[in-house]
């Protein structure tokens, strides 16, 4: 009976309703770039085109891919954690108002931080301008540091990536066992020591999964590379691409790179299992120390430097540039800006939209109890982890043989060639942006219905409301906030999304981002300056809303 009834449960939990099946569509669609990229791996063809690569470039990709991963490794998690613990376990004068302000380098995107220090900083620069006018020297008396290297890019990834270590550290120090810290305490640990023997190990797994985070993007970072002239994977794939005219090369950039993440997240799950740490003291927090004097100015210092190469003086820089007498165009609100503008805001509020709308439908799914949804929902989570150069190469495939396939049948019925209907749009652009960015809006949602008890939804379909009624009268009301929160996030990463709207954009179709890299390589940085500036702009919006969720946690934590 019972062998019976777990059949009749597993048979149940498999079991399909129309929005189920929809989900399972949905999300397969979503994965469609990732295969599309794996498929190649065992395409022929590129023999020619690989061999080139092996013998010329590709040694140079790994070594400065993993080059990269490693230094910015060490620098986010040695930022974050290092701020993090002065904000969550002492107390400084300033300390409220730096838990958001460390947050700010969020906003700015590491190819922006880029193209503003490479005019900060280059010859002509002022910085080498004031060297030379204060001391008399002359080129090549003297030698100053080339922002545009690998070792520049690693720092420049490090001040604007720290802040995903630092949220979830943070975090980790103020729910992780305040009692085992207050112990350390009392056995006579100093803050130093505490830090080192107390706090890090607490927080490793939260350290782990910040510096995935980061290496993600880093490896997902097209701009900054392409700038200071780094070749890695991604630019490789844009190469193979464009430059060779080898689709299948690209492909297989793509999936090596795809690897690389792939062994990032494993990675991190695997030092997350070997490292839980459980908090055995209930919902007790740990008291801050108060630091005074000398103590209290060196945190304050501290918490300032990363926010002031991270954002402040970046943005200061992109303001004097925007405002500058650099030329008619220079900066200025235009009529080019406006169109570009338009175009940006369209495809951000088009995918926001359509996120936020598939994300609710895959939420509501989920909750049935099918294990489809369910596993719907975590394959439309590999998205996110997937660069968006990656992405490009895997949409442009099938939706080309698709194109292809659509004009031929449209020939042969009407007689005229239509030429590219979905290429040659922005529908399979915001298809690549709805694969990158659709986790994103779904695990926004989740958390939303996850707060709907499960008895509001019964006593709705007890009185005879049905599964598309009770989403519209019951769940719409409730997730109003979660909505707006993940079409906001999805919106603001799509207006920084480089690499997928390089690789994807219609002809003569420009965009904030792709504007702002097109003058910053020709080196026409203050023209590029007020595209940036709009683009940071926008990005402060997610900021303003993890600064009010911060500010509503104070109530929650002790302090001396």
């Amino acid at each position: 009976m019972s062998l019976n009834y777990n059949r009749l449960a597993v048979a149940r939990s498999f079991s399909t309703s129309p929005l189920s099946a929809f989900a399972f569509a949905l999300a397969v669609l979503v994965a469609l770039p990732v295969l599309a990229v794996g498929a190649n791996l065992l395409a022929g063809g590129t023999g020619e085109t690989w061999r080139h690569l092996m013998s010329t470039v590709l040694p140079e990709y790994v070594a400065n891919s993993v080059w990269l991963c490693l230094g910015v490794g060490i620098g986010v998690a040695a930022m974050g954690t290092g701020a993090a613990w002065l904000v969550a376990l002492n107390d400084f004068p300033g300390r409220r108002v730096a838990e958001w302000a460390l947050l700010l380098p969020m906003a700015m995107p590491a190819y922006v931080l880029a193209y503003t220090y490479t005019d900060f900083l280059q010859f002509v620069g002022p910085i080498q301008t004031g060297l030379r006018e204060s001391f008399g020297w002359k080129m090549g008396d003297y030698w100053f540091p080339d922002v545009r290297s690998l070792g520049g890019a690693i720092v420049l990834f490090s001040c604007v990536l720290y802040p995903y270590v630092y949220l979830l550290v943070r975090t980790a120090f103020l729910e992780r066992a305040g009692g085992m810290i207050e112990a350390a305490r009392a056995l006579g640990l100093n803050p130093w020591q505490g830090f080192w023997r107390v706090s890090i190990p607490l927080a490793r797994p939260a350290i782990a999964a910040g510096m995935a985070l980061a290496l993600m993007e880093t490896l997902a970072d097209y701009g900054t590379v392409a700038y200071f002239a780094v070749e890695t994977f991604t630019t490789g794939i844009y190469r193979a691409w464009f430059s060779l005219g080898d689709r299948v090369a690209a492909a297989q950039l793509a999936a090596a790179l795809l690897g690389f993440v792939a062994l990032l997240i494993l990675l991190e799950r695997i030092s997350r299992g070997r490292a839980r740490y459980h908090d055995s003291s209930g919902r007790r927090r740990a008291t801050r120390q108060v630091l005074t004097g000398w103590h209290a100015l060196l945190a304050q210092i501290g918490c300032a430097i990363p926010v002031l190469i991270g954002f402040g003086l970046p943005a200061v820089l992109l303001l004097r540039l925007s405002l500058g007498d650099a030329g008619e165009d220079a900066g200025s609100f235009t009529g080019r800006f406006l169109v570009l503008a338009r175009n940006s805001f369209s495809l951000a509020a088009l995918t926001a939209g359509l996120a936020a709308l598939l994300a609710l439908l895959l939420g509501f799914a989920a909750r049935d109890g099918h294990k489809l949804p369910r596993l719907a929902s975590r394959v439309v989570g590999l998205g996110y982890a997937v660069p968006g150069s990656v992405i490009a190469v895997g949409v442009l495939i099938p939706v080309t043989r698709l194109d292809h396939l659509l004009a031929g049948l449209w020939q042969q019925m009407t007689g005229a060639n239509p030429g590219l209907i979905l290429t040659g749009g922005i529908a399979a652009l915001v298809y690549a942006y709805l694969a990158r960015f659709l986790a994103i809006a779904l695990q926004t949602v989740e958390a939303g219905l996850g707060r709907i008890t499960p008895s509001m939804e019964s006593a709705a379909r007890s009185l005879g409301s049905g599964p598309g009624e009770t989403l519209r009268r019951v769940h719409l009301p409730l997730m109003r906030g979660s909505l707006l929160t993940a079409s906001l996030l999805v919106f603001v990463d799509v207006m920084k999304e480089l690499p997928a709207t390089l690789v994807m954009r219609p002809f003569n179709f420009d965009t904030l981002a792709t504007q702002t890299f097109t003058l910053a390589a020709d080196e026409r940085l203050a023209e590029a300056s007020g595209a940036a500036l709009a683009i940071v702009a926008v990005g402060l919006l997610p900021i303003i809303l993890l600064a009010r969720q911060i500010a509503a946690g104070r109530s929650e934590v002790s302090s001396c």
